[in-house]
């Protein structure tokens, strides 16, 4: 062989190897509901109630999730967290402030662009970048969907969006973000008002309805934070379920898993669509939601709270080219707000920032979990969607750790303004242990857990939540902006 012959090959091989190599990236479709509790499939309760045969496909060929938590169950703080890979205090987004500038982090979609990766957004933004800022949260195609714009039809759009895009045969790895807002609309239930994406229907008797959660009355023992914190939500008209009974909850469990059928459909097209234009083929896909929804649960509608309903989320991930035998369960301790970006990154062969707090899931996701290990995860909030009780309109933070049998709870105020649940002999959180005897050790060593997280990642609200050995706090009156 000539010389000049070899230094064109070499040339040209050169040319085109980053091509090949992005061509091995697999593409990314992360797809999330809104207001989803982890149980709220099919594949996990049966199908008597609810059928979700879009989300138990996935479930059947991945791996799912079966104690995954959001960063923070309200709808911005979580999204801050999942599109930063950062705590909500790290973020600075703890409730829905309309009015803080966006996190002091580049967006999940920077790496990947960086990367090669072509980056798309369908759906519910209620992100507080601005759409058109490209450099900051790296989605060169936004195809956000506004509620008022579409009334009746928000998720048809965002599906509509999404597939007009990947019904294309993509001529470079892909991230797309497919974001739904239902089962969101059960908040407008209870209102009377109309679904932002189409209506289902009215229930039927009580009798035809799925059952009331057993769990649907207070605690026993239950902090004064608490009762506080739920008679001040349920004086606002946002939340007019004071006086629900077992019946309207079981109407609104019915309505709720109807919005998650809705919504499972649509999942369904963009699945459909992505196996019939090929472009399934080395594709991670990921599912979860940014929270849960408490459904009656210890008398509670819509999510902010602590409690499982609220915090715990569906996940499931789809390894690319996966069959069925690789699917299953897994049960470690996730937090899908710090958790999602290293694993999607994990996974695009893009090096994971040293300053992100998560970790990959991508050895639990294909069972090669070997050292993969974590004792606890820390969720937070801050409740301060009330109205006023005897003159006081309350804004309280809250920090939780849960941990394989406990969930422990600490509040910013209360008089007894902690909480501990053996979650493994009580799963429906019905009897508050902390202020007994004979759960002191346990107790005590989560006020040690959340003080080592607090001086590891700089919460320093959690540690004046624990100051003076959780000293009784009283509430006060915050002027709310």
């Amino acid at each position: 062989m000539k010389p000049y012959t070899l230094l064109v090959i070499i040339i040209v091989v050169l040319f085109f190897l980053p091509f090949i190599r992005a061509a091995e990236k697999p593409n990314i479709v992360l797809l999330i509901t809104d207001q989803q509790q982890a149980t709220a499939l099919s594949a996990v309760q049966g199908s008597a109630y609810l059928k979700t045969p879009n989300m138990d496909s996935l479930a059947a060929k991945g791996i799912r999730f079966t104690r995954a938590y959001t960063a923070n169950p309200l709808c911005m703080p979580a999204r801050a967290a999942i599109f930063t890979g950062h705590y909500p205090h790290q973020t600075g987004f703890q409730k829905n402030n309309n009015q803080q500038p966006a996190p002091p982090f580049k967006g999940l979609a920077v790496p990947f662009r960086n990367a090669g990766y072509k980056t798309y957004y369908f759906g519910k933004w209620h992100l507080k970048y601005k759409p058109e800022d490209v450099e900051q949260h790296g989605f060169e195609v936004v195809k956000s969907v506004v509620q008022r714009d579409v009334i009746g039809k928000h998720d048809s759009t965002v599906s509509a969006s999404a597939i007009r895009v990947l019904k294309e045969k993509q001529t470079q790895p892909f991230l797309a973000v497919v974001s739904y807002l239902n089962p969101h609309d059960i908040c407008q239930y209870p209102r009377g008002e109309t679904f932002p994406s189409g209506a289902v229907g009215e229930p039927p008797d009580a009798g035809q309805c799925p059952p009331a959660p057993a769990n649907r009355f207070p605690a026993e023992n239950e902090t004064d934070t608490v009762t506080f914190l739920r008679q001040a939500q349920q004086t606002l008209p946002m939340f007019p379920v004071g006086k629900f009974q077992e019946n309207d909850w079981r109407k609104l469990r019915w309505v709720y898993y109807r919005l998650i059928e809705k919504v499972d459909n649509e999942i369904g097209q963009v699945l459909k669509t992505l196996k019939e234009s090929g472009n399934d083929k080395n594709t991670l896909l990921v599912f979860t939601s940014d929270h849960g929804e408490c459904a009656g649960s210890h008398a509670f509608n819509q999510k902010t709270v602590l409690y499982e309903e609220s915090v715990g989320v569906p996940l499931v991930i789809v390894p690319p080219d996966s069959d069925n035998a690789g699917a299953g369960t897994d049960s470690h301790l996730i937090n899908t707000g710090v958790d999602l970006l290293p694993t999607l990154l994990d996974y695009a062969g893009v090096p994971v920032p040293d300053d992100l707090p998560g970790k990959s899931l991508r050895p639990l996701a294909e069972k090669e979990d070997g050292s993969w290990n974590r004792n606890y995860i820390v969720v937070q909030n801050h409740q301060d969607q009330t109205g006023s009780v005897n003159g006081i309109r309350p804004s309280i933070e809250g920090r939780l750790v849960v941990t394989d049998n406990f969930k422990y709870t600490v509040y910013s105020q209360g008089i007894h303004r902690e909480s501990l649940f053996d979650i493994k002999n009580d799963p429906g959180e019905t009897k508050n242990l902390a202020n007994l005897p004979e759960y002191a050790a346990e107790r005590d060593a989560n006020r040690k857990r959340l003080q080592e997280f607090a001086v590891q990642y700089g919460d320093t609200s959690a540690a004046k939540f624990l100051e003076n050995s959780v000293a009784p706090v009283p509430i006060t009156h915050s002027a709310i902006p």
